[in-house]
């Protein structure tokens, strides 16, 4: 039986894919709400509570899932992995450049398992899109772009009136802060690039002029071979929300993700029509073949799981990756190259927009690459 601790009683979002799977259980649950602690373990049949995160590391469990708040996550995943356990992180890795090369040394000399919780990539249009990718539907694929639009000013407080840590390290920073739900799923349409500089600018401050945080980032990441990914992170601007916009440009069609108001997944490629002076996009429901087997053959409860099957499929990876001890899709030197978008990024819109080199995160990286440098 594999057992499983979650730390961060809100942070539940991979419980229901943990449930699916008989040889795995949720076994304790930590957070430093009592009140929260009772009430998710006796909801969830969670047997085990803890307050401090160390005294749940001294218990059986074999794997951590990180669901606290951001500034909290590699200083939890190094006490985890000291204490011998695989680790489940959600997003972002981590908070400074330091703290992701403390990160990757910590990984690589525990030996154990690491994922990045980057559930916006296990969602089934990105997959199917990956697919289509792979397969060469698209040809060369040369642009990619990702938005998340999101207001959170009202959750720039907890319910008490207390401040809470998004004003500080979320609408507390510039640049692009949480840049893996956009950058994941394109970075793995770009399946041999990696992003060599990232250069953000900011609109200035003109929706919510008291936070630090720019109303709209944009942020270009260069890529190898001269292709080329932008980013869009906005949650401060007054507008519905649209948190999973992509799309995609290749030399043989493209593929745009709904705006909304009605809108759909849609593609279109170059043999649909003479010229494009008349192309008419084709929805991507009318290529579900690419979709991969798995989400075809997902069930019911696994489509519960959220974003469309995605939860469940990346928990599925994550326990894959213990029983077998291969590293996951999204590993330590993904989870911190994603990552490094929101640092580096607030390097450059504080620079008018400079090019900020990004690392070549590998194992075994030598010391003499792990800085930065303008």
């Amino acid at each position: 039986m594999l057992k499983i601790g979650i730390a961060g009683g809100r942070g539940l979002s991979t419980l229901m894919g943990f449930n699916a799977f008989p040889d795995v259980e949720v076994t304790a649950i930590c957070d430093l709400n009592e009140q929260l602690l009772k009430i998710v373990s006796e909801t969830h049949h969670i047997p085990h509570t803890y307050r401090i995160f160390e005294d749940m590391l001294e218990s059986d469990i074999d794997a951590v899932v990180i669901a606290t708040p951001m500034q909290c996550h590699v200083p939890q995943a190094i006490a985890a992995l000291e204490a011998g356990k695989h680790i489940l992180s959600e997003v972002t890795a981590g908070v400074t450049m330091d703290e992701l090369w403390w990160l990757i040394e910590c990984v690589e000399k525990y030996n154990k398992i690491y994922m990045l919780a980057e559930n916006y990539c296990y969602m089934p249009q990105n997959q199917q899109v990956r697919n289509m990718v792979r397969q060469g539907v698209f040809g060369d694929v040369y642009y990619g772009e990702g938005e998340y639009l999101h207001e959170i000013s009202g959750i720039a407080a907890y319910g008490n009136g207390k401040t809470s840590w998004r004003t500080y390290w979320q609408l507390g920073k510039r640049g692009a802060f949480y840049p893996t739900h956009s950058i994941g799923p394109v970075m793995q349409w770009f399946a041999d690039e990696r992003i060599i500089s990232v250069s953000s600018f900011g609109t200035g401050h003109h929706a919510n002029p008291k936070f630090r945080q720019d109303d709209t980032s944009i942020t270009l990441c260069q890529l190898t071979n001269n292709k080329l990914a932008q980013i869009r992170i906005d949650c401060l601007s007054p507008r519905p929300h649209n948190m999973a916009y992509y799309q995609l440009q290749g030399t043989k069609g493209a593929y745009e993700a709904p705006r909304g108001f009605g809108d759909d997944h849609k593609i279109w490629l170059s043999h649909m029509d003479e010229n494009t002076d008349h192309a008419k996009w084709r929805g991507l429901s009318e290529f579900n073949d690419y979709l991969p087997d798995r989400y075809k053959k997902a069930s019911e409860e696994q489509n519960k799981a959220g974003h469309g099957g995605g939860d469940f499929f990346l928990v599925e990876d994550f326990i894959n990756a213990i029983k077998t001890n291969m590293p996951p899709d999204i590993d330590i030197y993904k989870a911190c190259e994603w990552t490094a978008v929101a640092l580096l990024s607030e390097l450059s819109v504080t620079n008018n927009g400079r090019a900020i080199d990004m690392p070549n995160f590998r194992k075994n990286m030598p010391r003499r690459e792990k800085f930065i440098k303008l």
